[in-house]
């Protein structure tokens, strides 16, 4: 076992580094860099890039670009779209600002070698270390993805092995509708709808908009704390769960399908184990593989991509938005910086995953088997 973990984790070396490659080729040719962006702004054309998220710009005031910008030539021309009519030393000036004075293998070393060391730079747009931001975001994820997953495995591998063991009985068929209409609502509109309901939109004002904490929370005593920030997160919560619950416990219903169907579970029937002994005894840790193996795409969509709507809605400042408003603003920093800490995070989560499978069944052995 030993070794083989060993292996897994000089794997994911030269795995991580044809992610960040292909990563780092694909955005050389995506249009509209820092660069152009604040050109584009200059030219009052697009200010997205800065004005939405703080108007932080580096070192130069509009002031100082704007006077650059009066003594351009306007016959020059540039590999930028929109920079005629700007002077190519204040083009330069800001292709060092942002790192592109230098040819492409020479950042993207010089990437590598920063983020050996877990040194991010600093945003863009704002006047902050990516790995502040990071840390600033993390605790918002955190609450959200760890909250889900444990809420959803709790209930829906219990309720997945009992519908297998009553397939096809009334309970089975209510439930199964039930799990249904949940999965086909999506989580947005469902989060949309606890909001009108419960949330103060229409309705009922029994949960709180936006948030994580009250505007008192530092007034409260420990325990009031502790309510108020579950409560806090009782919507988007079940928002976020009910497509994983829905998921998670019609795969545990097939899977312990499957098994129970099986002529070894007819054998342990037949020397007179008792049913919970054969489902927990044996079906349990041969249904259980397929569900593990699932875990680490759930750990990651719950901590970061399926969270993205839902901290929109709920105003919850997290990892999911903060990624996703980085693309968007072309902030490469923060971009690069959490898919390098979200690769190592899956790869972690799927050595972990085949880890648990030993635990689940002793029987699988590791060393026999090529990585």
């Amino acid at each position: 076992m030993l070794n083989y973990i060993i292996k897994r984790l000089l794997l994911m070396i030269p795995t991580l580094f044809g992610i960040m490659l292909l990563s780092f080729a694909i955005i050389q040719f995506a249009p509209g860099g820092p660069v152009e962006r604040m050109i584009a702004k200059l030219s009052g054309h697009d200010v997205s890039a800065t004005t939405r998220i703080g108007g932080e710009t580096g070192d130069f005031s509009t002031d100082s670009q704007a006077n650059q910008a009066g003594t351009a030539d306007a016959g020059v021309s540039s590999k930028y779209r929109g920079a005629q009519g700007l002077d190519p030393e204040f083009i330069k000036k800001l292709e060092k600002m942002y790192g592109f004075d230098r040819p492409a293998h020479e950042r993207f070393l010089k990437m590598l070698w920063s983020y050996l060391r877990f040194d991010f730079g600093e945003s863009y747009y704002r006047s902050v270390s990516v790995l502040s931001l990071i840390k600033e975001k993390l605790p918002v994820s955190i609450s959200l993805g760890l909250w889900m997953l444990v809420i959803s495995y709790s209930i829906s591998i219990p309720l997945g092995i009992r519908k297998a063991v009553h397939d096809g009985t009334p309970f089975d068929v209510w439930t199964s509708g039930v799990i249904i209409i949940g999965y086909a609502i999506p989580g947005f509109l469902f989060a949309v709808m606890l909001i009108v309901m419960l949330a103060g939109g229409t309705y009922l004002t029994w949960f709180p908009l936006k948030g994580l904490t009250s505007s008192n929370w530092s007034e409260l005593s420990i325990f009031g704390k502790i309510v108020d920030y579950l409560w806090h997160l009782v919507l988007p919560i079940t928002a976020m769960a009910v497509g994983a619950f829905a998921t998670t416990t019609l795969l545990t219903k097939n899977s312990f399908i499957d098994e129970i169907k099986k002529q070894y579970v007819v054998t342990a029937r037949a020397k007179g184990l008792s049913e919970r002994q054969v489902l927990y005894g044996h079906v349990f840790r041969n249904a259980m593989l397929i569900v593990i193996s699932g875990f680490p795409g759930a750990f990651i969509g719950a901590f970061f991509t399926g969270a993205l709507l839902i901290e929109n809605i709920f105003s919850l400042d997290g990892l999911g938005l903060l990624a996703y408003e980085s693309i968007i603003n072309r902030d490469y920093p923060v971009v690069f910086a959490t898919l390098y800490i979200f690769s190592i995070m899956g790869m972690v989560l799927r050595l972990f995953s085949d880890l648990l499978y030993i635990v689940i069944d002793p029987r699988i052995d590791f060393e026999s088997r090529e990585v």
